[in-house]
């Protein structure tokens, strides 16, 4: 029977020597490496030293940055921009007349409390032609702070905070447009008609129907309508319409029937002959061809609703000497006396308006 050998403690100076040999061992290869080992150097290297309000602080900072790209993606993020790179009139803006008072009190307020609101860009298509950014929105901001850069010389205001959108296509820049204009300062009833016209004119939609139906999309049928007259205006009477926005809503539909009767040349002329230095004179130039419009009979092939006849108004006779009688009539041509009996002749017609003619000259 073989005699078991009785096993001993190593030695201090053993134990060293086998832990050498184990290291000499481990760094020959990886495969020599026991996968514990970067199990414990893994969790050893994203182990996290940094405090718990650090540690708070960083999950912030990075929750922050997220938003924030998002934000910037979605053109929520007003950046600054210089004046010289912002196009005002890429786009024909529906805007024509800038009130001065007004202007003067937002340069006042800007100078001094700074601009509030960022004005809508986007970059356009064509950067060689419509500059590296045009403008949508916030035509009189922009104006402002130019005027203000002016008058110092350049050495102030020389950028503008913006939102730089992306609009998808001209049409919708155009609908931003219009929109801000009418929540902000409500355009006049020549400037809807103009923006829809210049739109179609720009080959942004082919038709004024479809131009209208997409820029005031949020208007009611009756006032897309109404637009639709005001288009009429600006096609016909642009170009010799100096104080087009002047011209009131009830104005601009008289004005659009008769263009629609066939008055344009005569309109034309009229506005041409007169030389109007105001809307008001503009408009009296007009206003007899307007009423010979509306006066005269309705062209069957034009289309449209018949035109309801005006009742003429009389008052009630009055006898004067030698059996004749007298009528004031008002209809649409406007006031009329009225002489009827036998004694009426054309001398005596003639006598009476010289003696009309005398009293409005002279008052007496």
């Amino acid at each position: 029977m073989a005699r078991r050998r009785q096993l001993e403690t190593p030695s201090p100076e053993a134990l060293k020597e086998i832990e050498a040999g184990i290291d000499r061992d481990l760094s020959r290869g990886p495969g020599l490496r026991p996968p514990i080992a970067d199990v414990v150097a893994d969790a050893a290297r994203h182990a996290d030293p940094m405090p718990q309000a650090d540690r708070e602080a960083a999950a912030r900072d990075k929750a922050d940055a997220e938003r924030l790209r998002d934000a910037t993606s979605k053109g929520l993020v007003a950046v600054e921009i210089p004046l010289e790179e912002i196009t005002a009139d890429a786009l024909n803006r529906d805007r024509i007349v800038l009130d001065e008072e007004e202007m003067q009190e937002l340069m006042t307020s800007v100078s001094v409390n700074g601009l509030r609101l960022p004005i809508e860009v986007f970059e356009p298509l064509n950067p060689e032609d419509a500059g590296k950014y045009a403008l949508v929105s916030g035509y009189r901001r922009l104006t402002a702070l130019r005027r203000l850069n002016g008058l110092s010389g350049g050495e102030r205001f020389q950028t503008i905070p913006a939102f730089i959108r992306e609009p998808g296509s001209l049409a919708n820049a155009l609908v931003s447009m219009i929109e801000e204009n009418e929540i902000r300062s409500g355009l006049s009833q020549y400037e809807r008609g103009r923006a829809a016209a210049s739109a179609v004119h720009d080959g942004v939609f082919p038709t004024v129907d479809e131009a209208v139906a997409v820029l005031f999309q949020n208007a009611s049928k009756a006032k897309r309508s109404k637009i639709r007259s005001f288009a009429l205006i600006h096609e016909e009477l642009g170009d010799m319409l100096a104080h087009a926005t002047g011209l009131n809503e009830r104005q601009c539909l008289r004005l659009a029937a008769a263009l629609r009767s066939g008055w344009a040349e005569r309109l034309r002329t009229a506005l041409e002959r007169a030389e109007g230095r105001s809307a008001a004179e503009e408009w009296e130039a007009m206003l007899p061809m307007v009423e010979d419009a509306e006066g005269a009979p309705q062209d069957p092939s034009r289309g449209g609703r018949p035109k309801t006849a005006q009742k003429v108004e009389r008052t009630r006779k009055t006898r004067v000497a030698s059996g004749i009688t007298i009528e004031r009539e008002y209809g649409p041509g406007g006031y009329a006396i009225r002489f009827s009996g036998g004694e009426v002749t054309a001398e005596l017609v003639d006598a009476v308006m010289d003696n009309v003619r005398h009293l409005l000259e002279h008052g007496g």
